[in-house]
């Protein structure tokens, strides 16, 4: 892809952008920025940060334990001064057969030795032939070569290569072609080569195997992949031209990336060492290495002399300050050596990588991110400190990523996260001045309004508010701007303005509503609130309410509700009751029977129904007058009304008739005692104005459901057993 490709892009989801409006704009920013950066890091132009961020997390890595399975034999810059260069066959051998002796599990042998070097030796047994002997016997030998074919670009010559040293056979040799990466770096490991139509396998996997073959590990084909190769607990992923931040390179072979252990240090007889065990080649010669070194171990040979200049820089190799320190070679093999042994054993992570696909949502999951966090923040100072905290969530989690193995995108993540985030933040500025104009215009024209009106943003705060409206409230402009209504109302009356406010943001259609608030002076207020919903030109939502103080108006309607709630419950009283006497009329009397006896029913409970008729009351009527005889049937109505509970009803049929309905009756001795109790009250003497007068009672008593399992049965048999007590001789009652 290309800058031009880029600029096309962009030009076209401006228009997309222009088209869907600013419903869509972090998705849309997010999206060309995350576009962009694809681009410049197809075009390879991250790749050396990236590697940089790569090299940092190794060395922030926690070290490991010391791998005990490797010992380096070096051959010092001493060393060389007093045997020379090449170190001749005689020594090689002597040194093979000493360390054989101590039986090793592998020897690698780090020197490239293609020709014979001549020694002062007889034919008969000169260092050559000594040497031949020691390869034969030694078959847990590996030699190194250096592989060259067409495509070989560490040399010029396409057929230069050095060949394996003579005598060993081709399964005691592997190849020692390194991989150096733009900036000079070895990050990859070559494990099987195709030269000449042959599998050729590399120095350090050849070692590996003799390892691993005494615990029975054997190369296979992985069951996920059958390309790929598994050694034991792992599987060994396939580099590929464009893993990581890899852009083009060169995947000959069968490459891995390689997670470079990082050895901790160790305390020694001879002080602190970090790194690989290392013994020198003339105390090998002199038996002054301990066996344990040796023994059980892979055992390699190689140059730390700086005057043949073996050197290789890794990931580990890299500074914040100052120069990077290259390691040697033959530690180099070893790093390889102990990153496919602990592989294989310990199922040590290696370093993977995601498909394109993932890390490109990956990159646009933090582009969005930056442009939603800018946009919800809207204040610059904040911004600035989210972006800094999102920076260090990123760098913390792909750095928890690569602990496990994981190589994730870091730069173009903080890259799309960044510029996302600032084209928000300027987005932002933009907006709010765009804001502030409206807000202006806006104050200008609503303080011309007598009706109190507010305007608020999405975060519910007021922005604008006219002169009118804070007279209502009883505070100045100065102190409500920017603050909410939880800040001044109590809690309940807020809760009410946000949720009128949520349901006209949430809809976008206007709404009006009744209200109440208390204002500063703690009188409470009843208000009709129209809310809407208005777009200024910068895209932004506020909400516009227009308040009427309908306080005075819903006085006197409550009060002509008041008013026809009396009159109703007038109304209601003089339809159910004796308009005389103050009870219950006849009307009044059928529904609570009715009522009384359907709940007995349903609870199984027993009901008494008593009729009360007067004795004597139209001679009284006939001798005192009307107005006397009223007088008393309003006394006799008080005294029934006294002598009875709270549960019971007393009513008045018309003229000197009384009934009472005894709820939750035990027994028919209850209702006996209450009839006499009647009789009692009503036969005391009752004195009106200068006359006093003596009156009875005949009273019939009829049971639920002993005389009757309906109202009309009960009525009836109470009634006749009152004109049966008045036949046999009055102020008495009699049971139905």
């Amino acid at each position: 892809m290309s800058k031009q490709l880029c600029k096309r892009l962009v030009r076209l989801i401006l228009r997309l952008k222009q088209s869907l409006g600013q419903k869509h704009r972090e998705l849309i920013t997010a999206s060309i920025v995350a576009i962009c950066i694809l681009i410049l890091r197809s075009m390879g132009l991250l790749q050396s940060l990236e590697l940089g961020v790569l090299d940092q997390f190794f060395r922030l890595r926690p070290n490991e334990q010391p791998d005990n399975r490797i010992t380096i034999v070096v051959i010092d810059e001493s060393y060389l001064r007093k045997v020379g260069w090449p170190i001749p066959d005689r020594i090689i051998a002597q040194l093979l057969q000493k360390l054989s002796e101590q039986k090793p599990r592998a020897i690698g042998l780090d020197i490239y030795r293609d020709l014979e070097v001549p020694s002062n030796d007889s034919a008969e047994n000169s260092g050559k032939q000594k040497l031949l002997d020691v390869y034969k016997s030694t078959p847990n030998l590996i030699g190194i070569e250096l592989l060259a074919n067409e495509k070989n670009n560490n040399f010029k010559n396409k057929n230069v290569g050095v060949r394996p040293p003579k005598g060993l056979n081709t399964e005691q040799v592997g190849f020692n072609n390194v991989l150096f990466d733009p900036d000079g770096k070895i990050r990859r490991s070559l494990l099987y080569w195709h030269v000449n139509n042959k599998l050729h396998e590399s120095f350090a996997l050849k070692l590996a195997l003799l390892y691993l073959k005494s615990k029975g590990i054997t190369p296979k084909k992985a069951v996920s992949n059958s390309e790929y190769l598994q050694l034991g607990k792992s599987v060994f992923p396939r580099f590929q031209a464009n893993d990581g931040a890899y852009v083009g390179a060169d995947d000959r072979g069968y490459q891995i990336l390689s997670n470079f252990p990082k050895p901790g240090c160790k305390n020694s007889s001879s002080g602190k060492l970090c790194g690989y065990r290392q013994v020198t080649m003339s105390d090998v010669l002199a038996n002054k290495v301990d066996k344990n070194l040796i023994s059980d171990r892979i055992v390699l040979i190689g140059s730390t002399a700086p005057s043949l200049q073996d050197f290789a820089f890794i990931p580990q190799s890299s500074r914040l300050m100052g120069a990077a320190e290259p390691i040697t070679g033959i530690e180099l093999q070893a790093y390889f050596i102990s990153e496919l042994i602990s592989a294989a054993i310990e199922g040590r992570p290696l370093l993977k990588t995601w498909p394109q696909l993932w890390e490109s949502l990956w990159i646009f999951t933090w582009s969005y991110l930056g442009a939603v966090m800018t946009w919800q923040v809207r204040s610059k100072s904040q911004s600035m400190f989210s972006i800094l905290l999102s920076y260090l969530a990123l760098i913390l989690s792909a750095y928890l990523a690569f602990l496990t193995g994981w190589w994730i995108p870091i730069i173009p993540s903080l890259l799309t996260f960044g510029i996302s985030a600032i084209w928000m933040i300027f987005h932002v500025a933009h907006i709010q001045e765009e804001l502030k104009r409206s807000k202006e215009f806006l104050q200008q024209v609503i303080n011309t309004i007598a009706d109190p009106i507010f305007v608020k943003n999405k975060q519910h705060q007021w922005i604008v508010l006219n002169e009118a409206y804070c007279r209502l409230i009883g505070r100045p402009n100065t102190v409500l701007i920017e603050k909410s209504d939880y800040d001044f109302f109590p809690a309940h009356e807020a809760d009410v303005f946000r949720q009128q406010d949520e349901l006209v943001f949430r809809t976008q259609q206007p709404k009006e509503n009744e209200e109440e608030f208390t204002d500063a002076a703690g009188k409470i207020h009843l208000i009709a609130t129209k809310r809407s919903l208005h777009k200024d030109a910068a895209g932004n939502f506020f909400l516009v309410g227009i308040i009427r103080d309908i306080t005075q108006r819903k006085e006197k309607e409550y009060e002509l509700i008041r008013t026809a709630k009396r009159k109703e419950d007038h109304l209601r009283y003089l339809a159910d009751h004796d308009p005389l006497t103050g009870l219950s009329n006849r009307k009044f009397f059928a529904e609570q029977l009715h009522e009384s006896l359907v709940w007995a029913q349903e609870n199984n409970l027993s009901l008494g129904l008593l009729f009360v008729d007067l004795d004597g009351f139209k001679q009284v009527n006939d001798t005192f007058g009307h107005e006397i005889g009223d007088r008393l049937l309003v006394t006799i109505a008080q005294r029934l009304n006294n002598s009875l509970r709270g549960s019971d009803t007393v009513s008045r049929l018309g003229g000197d008739e009384f009934t009472v309905i005894l709820r939750s009756l035990p027994n028919e001795q209850v209702a006996a005692k209450v009839a006499e109790k009647i009789l009692g009250c009503i036969t005391e003497p009752i004195v009106l104005d200068e006359y006093t007068t003596k009156i009875s009672a005949s009273i019939g008593i009829s049971i639920y459901p002993l005389n009757g399992q309906s109202t009309e049965a009960l009525i009836k048999q109470a009634d006749t057993a009152m004109y049966r007590a008045k036949h046999l001789g009055k102020n008495r009652y009699e049971f139905a």
